[in-house]
């Protein structure tokens, strides 16, 4: 183990309360705004009043939103008005997503947007049942800021604003706080190290980082305010951009094999800490097959290496297998049957659970059938499920994207030479089915995921920002446009027939996202969005992605994202016979 860095943090809430409390600052009023919680935040409000001083300590990260939740009475509240930033250095509808999910949080009220000018404020007007109506001024504080991916953004600050006696501006400016300056060291440490040319340059890089912030449940579905998560998002995505650059590949390449990147970030009112370490990962053993016990259809959570084993054993067929680049195996099946083959999987991004147990529920169900032909691989990225495993142990409700791709890095789909490790399972299915449609089930975030030091919207995933309801993504070879549309015709219509529970979710999810986004930006096809694009890289003619909203969810929200994976597998090859029974099996 090589550790490049161990270093200690000063707590900017604790610094500013110190420097406030001098002498020269009684009787002034203090504004301040940094990436803490609202008890630690009224804590330092009433340390510095001892010292004379009126002060308010505000979040930097979603300001609107905060401003609802601390200081507006919602009794009587009958409707809102937001006028809200368009600034030069952002897109138009950042600071309306910025203000996700308050429509939803005001369900019942009325809440339009309205578009301002570059001022860094929103202009709030709240109107009550009575007649009685306030006007209210909400800072956004940020800077641009250009990271070291090379691009500049508008990113939310630390600010502070000091007003004398009289009511005079002694001090208004941006600062970094603890939160950017521990994001910043990461980035130059690790973007400083001499890694050499040849890739993958490490086998794991573990960044601990131990700060203050929020973690505060918004009270609206699964709507949790945390900048650890979004600390997260940062370090793993920030570092694939470090590593982006220094292969000199494109930013947002999935080919990249820097190894396994394994941000964890906790919470800490005490030492504010971060340490760096590249480190080995030690070959595993394979898991023995363990059945638990509980049906598949009531499981409320991520099903255990152990229980995949034994229910990928359980389907039969004819099994074979391939070994991750950690020494995990990747289990396959193939099934012979009389009808078109098609290929199943799921967990090809491990923080994606839902699709793992709704690939096995459906093998299950088609294993049952006469004429069934297809191939089940049910966890395709086993190092990246057994890293969310571990992650969600101390943050068991954040999306957790450095389980996303695998050991080496990369997104397995988009590997591009040998060894092909897990990717070599897919190889093996295409050649023993001669399949030409591939049912791949992933996930999104079932909440808000931002990037609030690098512009706030996550960089080259825009379109997954906040949820839109379960979404069905078609990709298909020059030549198959039309089967692949009138498959997702067929796939769409038959869930809208026979769970109208789901068009109903996705109506309420997407009437959210639009209101916040202020446009739709995709296709809808029987209540579900959809997208259909044709692709020059795919292995198969066609290739059906599901996107359910399931990072990360338990309970009824996870029975159900299962079943939706469930009858969309169902569907999905029900259909694909339709098609080829009508037009054959070319193009």
């Amino acid at each position: 183990m090589a550790i490049l860095l161990e270093q200690t943090f000063e707590r900017t809430l604790d610094a500013w309360v110190r420097e406030f409390s001098e002498p020269a600052y009684r009787g002034t009023r203090v504004h301040a705004w940094l990436f803490e919680d609202a008890a630690a935040r009224r804590a330092a409000e009433q340390r510095l009043a001892q010292a004379g001083v009126q002060a308010r300590f505000y979040s930097a990260y979603k300001p609107l939103v905060h401003f609802f939740l601390d200081e507006v009475e919602i009794s009587g509240l009958a409707g809102v008005t937001v006028r809200y930033p368009v600034h030069a250095s952002a897109p138009q509808r950042r600071f309306t997503l910025e203000a996700y999910p308050l429509v939803g949080m005001l369900e019942t009220i009325e809440v339009a947007f309205e578009a301002g000018g570059p001022e860094l404020e929103y202009a709030i007007e709240l109107r009550y049942a009575t007649a009685r109506t306030e006007q209210k001024k909400v800072f956004a504080p940020n800077q641009i800021v250009t990271d070291r991916a090379g691009v500049a953004s508008l990113t939310p600050t630390g600010w502070v604003r000091v007003e004398g006696g009289d009511g005079a501006l002694l001090l208004d400016e941006a600062r970094p706080t603890e939160y950017s300056r521990m994001y910043d060291t990461i980035l130059r440490v690790v973007g400083g190290h001499p890694w050499g040319e040849r890739e993958p340059y490490f086998e794991r890089l573990q960044v601990s980082v131990d700060l203050p912030g929020i973690e505060r449940d918004t009270g609206y579905e699964d709507e949790v305010i945390s900048t650890f998560e979004a600390m997260h998002e940062e370090i793993y995505f920030g570092l694939l951009e470090i590593f982006q650059r220094h292969s000199g590949r494109p930013l947002g390449n999935r080919g990249l094999q820097p190894g396994q990147i394994v941000p964890d970030v906790r919470h800490s009112e005490r030492e504010v800490k971060l340490r760096i370490s590249a480190e080995a990962f030690e070959p595993v053993q394979d898991v023995a097959p363990r059945s638990l016990g509980t049906p598949l259809s009531e499981l409320n959570g991520p099903l255990s290496p152990e229980r995949i084993a034994h229910e990928m054993q359980a389907v039969g067929g004819e099994p074979f297998v391939v070994q991750s680049r950690q020494g995990r195996a990747v289990r396959g099946s193939y099934v012979r049957g009389a009808e078109p083959a098609v290929v199943i999987s799921g967990g090809q991004h491990a923080n994606e659970a839902s699709g793992v147990v709704g690939a096995l529920v459906a093998a299950h169900v088609l294993k049952a059938r006469l004429d069934s032909h297809f191939v089940l691989i049910g966890l395709e990225n086993p190092d990246g499920y057994a890293l969310f495993g571990q992650l969600c142990q101390s943050n068991p409700r954040h999306m957790h994207h450095a389980a996303r791709y695998t050991a080496l890095g990369d997104d397995l789909a988009y590997r591009e030479k040998a060894p092909f490790y897990e990717l070599e399972a897919r190889f093996k299915a295409y050649e023993i089915s001669g399949a030409q449609l591939h049912i791949s089930l992933h996930g999104y975030p079932a909440h808000e995921w931002t990037r609030p030091l690098s512009g706030y919207l996550p960089r080259n995933f825009e379109l997954w920002t906040v949820p839109k309801g379960f979404f069905l993504i078609m990709r298909h070879q020059a030549g198959w446009g039309a089967k692949a549309r009138g498959l997702l015709e067929n796939i769409t219509a038959r869930l809208a027939r026979e769970h109208p529970d789901l068009i109903r979710f996705n109506a309420r999810q997407v009437a959210l996202f639009q209101a916040h986004a202020q446009e739709r930006g995709f296709d809808m096809m029987n209540g579900i969005p959809v997208q259909i694009t044709e692709s020059a890289g795919e292995r198969v003619p066609l290739m059906l992605i599901s996107e359910f909203p399931d990072e990360t969810v338990y309970g009824d929200r996870f029975r159900f994202a299962q079943e939706v994976q469930t009858a969309t597998v169902l569907a999905a090859v029900d259909g694909y016979l339709n098609c080829v029974t009508r037009s054959g099996t070319g193009k």
